[in-house]
């Protein structure tokens, strides 16, 4: 069985809107979709533009991959298992996510 550790309210992550957390040091970007209402958290930094920035970038679709579009060089990275569209090589650090009561948790073993 997991551990879990909330990172922030649920109503503080608006649909469609990134926001930054901070989960066991490293800076971690969420996303609800505003289509699905699911959650996703994957590292906010950006590897290609090398900078923490992904919780600002623009959520969307690509086939059937909800996306998030770094607001640098626009890459976009498959928000359910962190891989980058443009280039296989590149993979961002994904976490598991649950709403417990009014908190959004991330797992400790992410």
């Amino acid at each position: 069985m997991s551990e879990w550790i909330s990172v922030c309210k649920d109503k503080d992550l608006l649909p469609g809107v990134g926001l930054c957390a901070l989960h066991l040091g490293e800076q971690v970007a969420l996303f609800k979709s505003d289509v699905t209402n699911e959650i996703y958290a994957v590292s906010n930094y950006d590897p290609i533009g090398e900078a923490n920035v992904l919780s600002r970038g623009i959520i969307g679709s690509v086939g059937d991959a909800v996306v998030v579009a770094s607001p640098l060089y626009k890459q976009h990275y498959n928000l359910q298992t962190g891989q980058c569209l443009e280039d296989e090589t590149v993979c961002l650090k994904t976490y598991a996510t649950r709403v417990q009561g009014d908190s959004i948790e991330l797992a400790l073993g992410s």
